[in-house]
């Protein structure tokens, strides 16, 4: 594309190139087509409805310099400024990862929960619930959740306060951009996992959720994702380091009963399992991403488990 004058590229003939640049870039076919469209800044029917359109000197001048940096490593995500995830769209940059498409299975299993839970743990209009996001980066898990509570609330008056942490001050400050756009109200804290949180009892959670880095630090695969923040990535002791000391502190920030949902690698299932078991939980189960693959772990946490 670089070769070619404005006068001669039209939508038709990036669609055209599309698969091809793709290959080459070792990138999914619509990374070449999404860009296209945010530069050009049309919806997604134009490449339809209007594939003659000629790209002007300075839309060709931006398109090929987009695709020069997905050569170089840049993410589509990154090149935009925006992810959709869930039901909305979240701003990031490079001090956040990039959501996942199965990290939606970790919003979707913690609103199961919460609406399926025992009739004792089952908020009411009497009770103030609180939920905390370990590791919020771009805050996709804790807005989402906030966001669905949120409309919930019109069909039953219960107050949910949504707590989201994570130690990148830059990460926070995408996170409460996007609270603020996707308008749900979420109190965001400063903190290495639990450290600036509070064990008193009127401060306790009722869920606690997270996805913390957890893939190894030796995996190869680790390569091909350079430009989202290593420390969001990758964590030691194969990967299991963060979720040991997640699940390990929850029960002194948990409520009896309390939801702790984790999402963790392909291969941890039965670790994130056993991690649980050992640290007070019951109703332990892992469930499956959209690819058929052990995701997230939840269990609910069991004082009479804890050892005196």
């Amino acid at each position: 594309m670089t070769a070619q004058k404005a006068a001669d590229v039209t939508v038709w003939q990036i669609k055209q190139q599309a698969i091809q640049m793709a290959e080459e870039l070792s990138v999914p076919p619509f990374w070449i087509t999404d860009w296209l469209l945010y530069v050009i800044d049309k919806p997604a029917l134009f490449l339809i409805t209007d594939d003659s359109y000629q790209l002007s000197d300075v839309e060709v001048e931006r398109f090929n310099a987009g695709v020069t940096k997905m050569q170089q490593g840049t993410p589509l995500a990154y090149l935009t400024g925006i992810q959709a995830f869930w039901s909305l769209d979240f701003a990031v940059n490079e001090h956040t990862l990039i959501p996942r498409p199965d990290t939606e299975v970790l919003v979707e299993q913690v609103l199961h929960w919460i609406n399926t839970a025992n009739e004792e743990f089952v908020p009411n209009a009497a009770s103030n619930k609180r939920l905390l996001d370990l590791g919020t980066g771009s805050g996709c898990i804790a807005i989402s959740l906030a966001h669905e509570l949120k409309l919930a609330r019109k069909l039953e008056p219960v107050s949910w306060q949504v707590v989201a942490v994570d130690f990148s001050l830059e990460a926070l400050k995408i996170a409460q951009h996007n609270a603020v756009s996707n308008a749900v109200d979420i109190e965001f804290v400063h903190s290495s996992w639990y450290d600036a949180l509070s064990t008193q009892d009127e401060h306790l959670f009722d869920v606690i959720v997270s996805n913390p880095p957890y893939i190894d630090e030796a995996d190869e695969h680790l390569a091909g994702l350079l430009a989202e923040p290593i420390s969001a990535l990758s964590a030691p002791n194969h990967g299991l380091a963060d979720i040991e000391h997640i699940v390990h502190h929850a029960p002194q920030y948990l409520k009896v009963g309390g939801l702790l949902a984790i999402e963790h690698g392909f291969d941890q299932g039965h670790a994130a399992r056993q991690l649980f078991a050992d640290n007070h939980f019951d109703n332990i189960q892992t469930i499956k991403d959209f690819g058929g693959n052990d995701r997230v772990t939840l269990g609910q946490f069991n004082k009479n488990k804890l050892q005196y």
